[in-house]
């Protein structure tokens, strides 16, 4: 049975840096894109970066366009958010997701299976 297992996040100082990193453990020939969603308590989940199964295409969104990216290892079914110049909106539960398809997806009905999620909390 494959899993999302999280890791990374806690606290930093707002312009600071965190990375969080998913692995898709149980199985070693994923080919499915993956993802960071992130979600604070009655609001919606709201997209935040996506890579294909290949590593080769990205899709980052609009609200960190340019402050975070995302990298991934196909050896290890090892997908990073690099998480740089933190704002204190940026606190939220991030959710790490595998999808449906190989291509990466902004739409979260795109996604199959989700992590538990862990926590991100900066400070102004």
């Amino acid at each position: 049975q494959v899993q999302l297992v999280e890791s990374g996040g806690g606290s930093a100082q707002a312009g600071g840096s965190l990375k969080l990193s998913c692995v898709a453990s149980g199985r070693t020939d994923r080919r499915y894109a993956m993802a960071w969603f992130r979600q604070r308590s009655g609001k919606e989940r709201e997209f935040v970066a996506a890579i294909g199964w290949s590593g080769a295409s990205t899709r980052i969104g609009d609200s960190v366009k340019g402050r975070f990216t995302i990298s991934r290892v196909t050896a290890t079914n090892t997908i990073t958010l690099h998480m740089d110049f933190l704002e204190p909106e940026d606190t939220d539960v991030y959710y790490c997701a595998e999808a449906f398809r190989g291509s990466p997806s902004e739409d979260s009905e795109d996604y199959a299976l989700w992590g538990q999620g862990t926590q991100v909390t900066v400070s102004s």
